[in-house]
């Protein structure tokens, strides 16, 4: 296991950058605890494949440098640098048994032969793969080669760090939850550091401690699940996590306050000082209730997702999403908008711009 530094990383897949968008990856520092289970979030393209892939070692940076427990590991190898990766297509050997796929990982570095029969009787047990062991990979189906694939980068105990690049594209929807809680089950009992890539909040919020939300080469905000869903620091974060995302109401700042449809919209605290740019006011659809004063609206859509309804309005030009329980209203009715002040906050130019309780 390892504790990873990324100090002043960036990295352009350009031989002579000449400005940030050159960039693929733009400057990231960020520290992630040994031992610990890390999602890194964001939309295809974001730059979160070419970090994952700077970390393991199969590719050097442009500048920057990577430590694994405060060591400088930036020009070593993967292998030197002692991970394990496992891909977003199955990477086995179809003439192999399931058992040989397993086993070859510990018996390229010289394992004895008792604790690879336990290491693959554990990992197979844990994939739901034992009454596969001695079956040829080429004729299991692509979710079940998947798994072997996970398991031949788990089966090692003696990794720094294992990686895993969006693993569950090939699995059936039904089994994703499974694996899912699996891949936390086993990290909450070895306690190896993991990295998990992915483009799905689901995913990303289910397995890990803390996720690193990524925006065009960009970290844009660190945080547990809470953190982010509760308080995001950035508007694409508040749009990217939610269902649906976070509701942007263009807002003016002034008399001290932020007005929303010439209403002065109570705020979690004040706006900081000297706040420039475009400004909107964030509130998620949880916080938003339907009440007899407030932002006047018009109901335009009502969706019963099962769990709750969605309710669609429009304040002036501006769509605004609410989710409710009990009485809904109908299409077309005239309502009035509320947010809770606790969840409601400025952004200015994207990012947060407002203290709570302050």
């Amino acid at each position: 296991m390892a504790k990873i530094t990324l100090k002043n990383l960036r990295h352009s897949y350009m031989p002579n950058p000449s400005g940030p968008e050159d960039y693929a990856l733009k400057e990231v520092d960020v520290d992630w605890a040994d031992g610990g289970a890390y999602a890194l979030l964001g939309p295809s393209g974001c730059g979160k494949s070419t970090l994952l892939n700077i970390i393991s070692g199969l590719l050097v940076p442009s500048e920057g440098h990577v430590l694994f427990d405060d060591q400088d590991v930036t020009q070593r190898t993967p292998d030197q640098r002692n991970i394990a990766q496992v891909f977003q297509f199955p990477v086995i050997y179809d003439t192999m048994t399931v058992r040989e796929n397993l086993s070859f990982p510990l018996k390229n570095r010289g394992v004895d032969a008792g604790t690879i029969a336990r290491r693959v009787a554990e990992i197979a047990e844990m994939l739901e793969v034992s009454d596969m062991l001695d079956r040829r990979a080429a004729g299991l189906s692509p979710d079940n080669k998947q798994k072997i694939s996970m398991g031949r980068g788990l089966v090692r105990d003696d990794v720094n760090v294992v990686m895993f690049d969006e693993p569950l594209t090939v699995i059936d929807p039904h089994l994703k939850w499974k694996l899912r809680s699996k891949l936390k089950e086993l990290h909450q009992r070895v306690g190896r550091t993991m990295i998990y890539v992915t483009h799905d909040q689901t995913e990303a919020l289910t397995f890990a401690d803390k996720v690193v939300v990524m925006q065009d080469g960009e970290v844009v905000q660190i945080g547990t699940p809470v953190e982010l869903f509760e308080r995001p620091t950035h508007t694409f974060v508040g749009h990217f996590i939610g269902s649906p995302g976070m509701n942007l109401l263009p807002a003016t700042l002034r008399d001290g306050g932020a007005f929303f449809q010439d209403q002065n919209i109570t705020l979690e605290g004040a706006v900081t000082t000297g706040t420039k740019g475009a400004v909107e006011i964030g509130v998620r659809p949880e916080f938003v209730t339907l009440s007899n004063s407030g932002v006047p609206a018009r109901v335009t859509k009502v969706s019963d997702v099962g769990r709750h309804h969605v309710v669609e309005t429009m304040a002036g030009d501006t769509k605004v999403a609410a989710i409710m329980n009990g009485a809904i209203p109908n299409t077309g009715d005239a309502v009035h908008l509320q947010f809770k002040p606790s969840q409601t906050r400025v952004y200015a130019d994207g990012w947060l711009a407002t203290q709570p309780g302050a």
